[in-house]
């Protein structure tokens, strides 16, 4: 498949998980990959892993660092001469608990990653490269931010802020770049495992498709939307859930 033969994306918060399922499909239909996170050795595997430095590069930081943000940008524009693709993937979620009781310090980093960041990265690759010859962005949003999500309502918060970020800048970018988002429920990662560790089958068992998302899940979809196939799609958040939230789970 070569979809995206001659084509660059970035994807952010790519180490493991989600974003690194989404640069491997990428990666699996052409592309040239820049995947960022904290983690420099687990960056080094990712690289390794997508099929070495002709196929990816890693530039490690913060996602929401702005120098890091610029040096990532600056990197893939050096190594690929091009970016035509954007996944803000990283998001955070470090308290639990009722909203009314979240630290304020604690809300404002969430939205400053989760919110924010993207943002910060979509100026960038607009100024770098998408402004001139287009593009397409893809946030990844959640199920928590289309839905009430007790326990983890400042991240509902956010990803529902990243839902309507993600409308303003279609309406803003168009025609040269499309900006879409997909909201996922529970997918099979590290970062979710608190959700379903140690009861999987009890979580599944809500879900009409009576299992958990993988990576795989999100990745294929979000490849979709930016790719020629989804050239008449901008602004839209496709809800990834495994039909949970037909039936009222989260």
């Amino acid at each position: 498949m070569e979809a995206f033969k001659d084509r660059v994306a970035i994807v952010t918060g790519a180490s493991r998980g989600i974003g690194l399922g989404i640069a491997a499909e990428l990666v699996r239909q052409g592309a040239k990959v820049c995947v960022t996170a904290r983690g420099a050795e687990a960056l080094a595997a990712a690289v390794e892993s997508l099929g070495g430095p002709d196929a990816a590069i890693a530039v490690p930081g913060k996602s929401d660092d702005p120098a890091h943000q610029a040096e990532a940008v600056a990197k893939t524009m050096a190594a690929f001469g091009r970016l035509d693709m954007l996944v803000n993937n990283t998001g955070i979620n470090p308290v639990y608990g009722p909203i009314a009781d979240v630290d304020q310090a604690a809300a404002a980093k969430i939205l400053a990653v989760n919110v924010l960041a993207p943002l910060a990265w979509t100026r960038l690759a607009r100024d770098a490269w998408m402004g001139a010859h287009g593009g397409s962005i893809v946030n990844v949003s959640s199920v928590a931010g289309v839905r009430p999500s007790p326990g983890i309502g400042m991240y509902g918060v956010s990803k529902a802020a990243l839902i309507r970020l993600t409308t303003e800048l279609a309406v803003e970018l168009g025609p040269r770049i499309r900006v879409n988002a997909v909201a996922p429920a529970v997918v099979k990662t590290k970062f979710a495992t608190a959700l379903y560790e140690g009861r999987e089958e009890e979580v599944s068992a809500a879900y009409p498709l009576k299992r958990l998302g993988v990576p795989q899940d999100i990745a294929s979809a979000v490849a979709f939307l930016l790719s020629d196939q989804a050239s008449w799609i901008t602004g839209q958040t496709l809800v990834l859930d495994g039909g949970v939230t037909l039936v009222g789970g989260v």
